[in-house]
């Protein structure tokens, strides 16, 4: 374990971008099996395809974005330590975080070919209870984050985090996406009756 972390900690520093959008694609990926294996009991039959989707977002949306983001927010000079921290978890869960829970909504509805309208559905449904529970989540392991850990390591600590708080994403966006799929099959059946009666 301990020459893995050197060789992770080695690779964030030569590739910081490359080393974590690869990271954060596999615990996105890792996280949606968790949700389809351990909460939705799936079995075999996993949905390859939607685990696909969660790694992409993670690596290819999310990974760049965080990547970025923890840059932006490591460069940041504040002379109280104290200060520094509050300020950073402040931007980070007023700032980033609101953007990127509705960015993950849409982005996952759009990716799965549904529509713009799907998509402001699973948000009005979704956003608010997941932003809440992400705060519960992040705030306190941001705290901890920016005060202990040394910048080119912050993206590993919550991607660690995140390998179960993805698990959740990811179970909250699929029961979303069959509760979508119900309701339109209740409506094609309603539609179907009423041609029967009508004929």
């Amino acid at each position: 374990m301990a020459s893995f972390l050197a060789a992770f900690n080695a690779s964030l520093v030569r590739r910081p971008m490359l080393t974590q959008c690869v990271s954060s694609g596999v615990m996105f990926g890792v996280g949606d099996i968790l949700a389809q294996q351990a909460f939705e009991k799936k079995g075999k039959n996993h949905d390859l395809v939607r685990t696909a989707r969660a790694a992409f977002y993670g690596g290819a949306l999310f990974g760049p974005l965080l990547t970025k983001w923890l840059q932006v927010l490591n460069r940041l000079q504040v002379a109280s330590p104290v200060k520094s921290v509050i300020y950073k978890v402040y931007l980070d869960q007023t700032v980033f975080t609101p953007a990127v829970v509705g960015f993950f909504f849409a982005s996952m509805t759009l990716m799965e070919g549904k529509t713009i309208a799907d998509a402001q559905e699973r948000l009005s449904n979704s956003y608010v209870p997941t932003l809440l529970r992400n705060w519960c989540v992040f705030v306190p392991t941001q705290i901890i984050n920016f005060t202990f850990v040394p910048p080119h390591m912050r993206f590993l600590t919550v991607g660690v985090v995140a390998l179960f708080w993805n698990s959740y994403l990811s179970a909250v966006n699929a029961r979303q996406a069959r509760l979508a799929e119900s309701l339109v099959e209740k409506v094609h059946e309603t539609v179907n009756t009423s041609e029967l009666t009508i004929a």
